[in-house]
């Protein structure tokens, strides 16, 4: 078998539409070159809350992340595609690019915006980030 051109693509999802966006193009391009994905959750510890404590906080998210990244396995089997889902804890764009390298992603592909609008006054823009720092292909879903 030829070696595709995007052997494995990491598909970050949040929960949001843009995310879906982006796994429905993953989801196509694997088909096309015959890749495995890797649907990544990033929980992300460094925004500060005030209301729960720090461990309900954490714990929620968690369950949202696993929700979310089951959901989006389920789309892609539906779609006849292989996936992997992974769940990081930390920095979202620092997890993302790390898991990129480690799994030896070609392409990272994500959505134009995500769930944490608020968070991304303080933080930047999840998918700038990766775009000024992966040093693989990124494709922005709008």
């Amino acid at each position: 078998m030829k070696k595709s051109l995007y052997m494995n693509i990491l598909v970050p999802l949040d929960g949001s539409k843009y995310s879906e966006k982006a796994l429905i193009h993953a989801c196509e391009m694997a088909k096309n070159y015959q890749s495995r994905l890797i649907l990544v959750y990033v929980v992300e510890k460094s925004i500060p809350i005030n209301l729960l404590d720090r461990k309900e906080y954490l714990e929620i998210l968690r369950k949202f992340g696993n929700k979310v990244l089951t959901k989006g396995k389920e789309t892609a089997t539906k779609r006849g595609v292989d996936s992997k889902i992974v769940m990081k804890e930390g920095n979202v764009s620092s997890e993302i690019i790390k898991l990129a390298k480690k799994e030896q992603c070609n392409m990272i592909i994500v959505g134009s915006k995500g769930l944490g609008s608020a968070a991304r006054l303080f933080l930047g823009s999840v998918s700038n980030k990766l775009a000024n720092n992966s040093t693989c292909s990124i494709l922005i879903v709008k």
